[in-house]
């Protein structure tokens, strides 16, 4: 028997409600099975159902009682926008150390109350919170592979090998700003990952050279607050060769790379490709010195607002059994935190890092950032020309434009991508002289095939068309056919002329 509707179950408690509640201790007894038996609920839900009195208050929506006013709501609109518009349980963690360099720089202040509130609240609160906001603003060329000597010189490793490293092991990877065509030459971005931390290092690379590779690399070590222990890459030519090789072995860097194609040994980097890269640059195409030199200011501020700033999610377990996989996560924190939390990390590193945290804005960071991304969308679409200069807002028009932006919808310059271009002929047509001699044939007799259309065209014009245009006839014939079955079926319905409505007699002239 299967378990009765709502509305059934209400009308039973309507009906044995008064019973139940004047009945001995016998008649609840007979009353509560035959209810439990009939409408399938658990005993001790049947009882409190009874008990109560109405089905309606027992199982319907709980009254909502609001804890968090439209103070708290705007404020937390505030920091969602200062923070890049992350998830609730990224922001939770966020929101004490932005509330605390928002209010020391003056961009924000909140009443005790508020403050307490914002401080208190959960992630899921946050996204509930946030929910309607968010639905408004919403809206390969085949490389050489590299020498087998050198690849077997460089070991494996594994996503499972890591084995909790000091902070200084990175995983590298190439991203390709070629846009919707692969073909030419484009920007890339150099991202080094640490598996440890989760910090996260970006440059733009303006051609793909191992000599340039190193010395971006040498670059980004200086950058980097903890020195380089291990070197993690693909099997990508530009890496797995004998200047990078040996630029690790002078440098006293554990060089290894992952297996072929198992992108998922590069979780960590492959994870930051998308969630820093992409997300901030975007998929337009980008080429020149110019896009270069403007990617890398980019970068500039990004790695501030991305590290020191920006909680993310690291993997704590992962456990199969068979085709299910559970995942466990470790507590959302910023890359800088995690350096700051690990033992391994120098008095002098948390000196420096806790110095460098105190004194940047993260407002003024992500100003900068949008600056620069407007800039960088200005470089990417011009058509010939050199775009103007782009000055970054004032901080108060920043912060004043940050409580009503998600009304606007997208606000990251290069989050939509410029219209991909419809491909054409790329080479000149060589049927272009005899196009309507063939369209000719082929309407004289439809039934003739492409392969005897081009034997009559090659016994026309010996030595002219060889046998591989085949594939070409063939193309212009199945849209002859196509076009010719759409005038058979629809044709005649619209060149006959509409027949005209009848009269009546009374309206029929004399």
């Amino acid at each position: 028997m299967g378990r009765v509707s709502m509305a059934t179950r209400d009308e039973l408690v309507a009906a044995v409600v008064e019973r139940y509640g004047a009945g001995k201790r016998v008649e609840k007894t007979r009353i509560l099975d035959e209810f439990a038996a009939v409408t399938g609920l658990h005993r001790k839900h049947a009882m409190r159902l009874l008990r109560v009195g109405s089905a309606h208050r027992a199982s319907g929506p709980r009254p909502h009682r609001r804890l968090y006013d439209e103070a708290v709501r705007e404020a937390l609109i505030l920091l969602w926008e200062a923070s890049d518009r992350i998830c609730g349980k990224r922001l939770k963690a966020m929101v004490p150390t932005l509330v605390e360099a928002m209010e020391r720089h003056g961009h924000l202040s909140l009443a005790p109350e508020v403050r307490t509130a914002l401080l208190a609240i959960s992630a899921a609160t946050i996204d509930r919170t946030l929910r309607p906001v968010r639905e408004q603003a919403g809206g390969r060329t085949r490389r050489r592979s590299a020498p087998s000597a050198i690849r077997r010189s460089i070991p494996v490793r594994t996503f499972s090998d890591w084995n909790d490293p000091a902070p200084g092991f990175v995983e590298a990877d190439l991203v390709a700003h070629s846009g919707p065509s692969a073909s030419g030459s484009f920007v890339q971005t150099l991202t080094l990952t640490c598996v440890a931390t989760g910090w996260t290092e970006c440059a733009p690379l303006l051609v793909r050279e191992q000599v340039l590779l190193s010395r971006v690399l040498t670059e980004l070590r200086g950058l980097m607050p903890f020195p380089l222990l291990g070197f993690d890459t693909d099997n990508d030519s530009v890496f797995m060769n004998e200047t990078i090789r040996d630029y690790c072995l002078a440098e006293g860097i554990e060089f290894t790379r992952c297996r072929p194609y198992r992108k998922n040994d590069q979780a960590f980097v492959e994870q930051k490709n998308g969630a820093v890269v992409r997300r901030i640059v975007g998929y337009r195409r980008l080429e020149g010195l110019a896009a270069a030199a403007a990617l890398g200011r980019l970068y500039a501020s990004a790695r501030l607002f991305v590290n020191l700033f920006q909680p993310s999610f690291k993997l704590a377990e992962k456990e199969r059994n068979g085709a299910l996989v559970r995942k466990r996560y470790h507590p959302p924190a910023t890359p800088c935190d995690r350096l700051l939390a690990d033992p391994r990390t120098s008095e002098a590193v948390r000196a420096s890092l806790d110095a460098l945290r105190v004194g940047l804005d993260p407002v003024r960071l992500l100003g900068e950032i949008r600056a620069a991304q407007a800039a960088l969308v200005a470089i990417a679409d011009r058509d010939g020309a050199v775009p103007a200069p782009i000055d970054a807002p004032s901080i108060e028009a920043f912060l004043a434009g940050l409580r009503t932006a998600w009304k606007g919808g997208q606000v990251r310059p290069t989050a939509q991508a410029k219209p991909k271009q419809k491909r054409g002929r790329r080479r000149p047509d060589p049927l272009v002289q005899v196009t309507d001699q063939l369209r000719g044939w082929f309407e004289a007799d439809p039934s003739r095939t492409a392969h005897e259309l081009l034997a009559q065209l090659q016994a026309e014009h010996p030595d002219r068309y060889p046998d591989r245009l085949l594939r070409t006839v063939q193309r212009r014939v199945k849209v002859w056919r196509g076009e010719m079955a759409q005038a058979l079926v629809f044709g005649m319905a619209r060149t006959a002329p509409a027949p005209e409505p009848a009269q009546s007699p009374a309206l029929a002239p004399a």
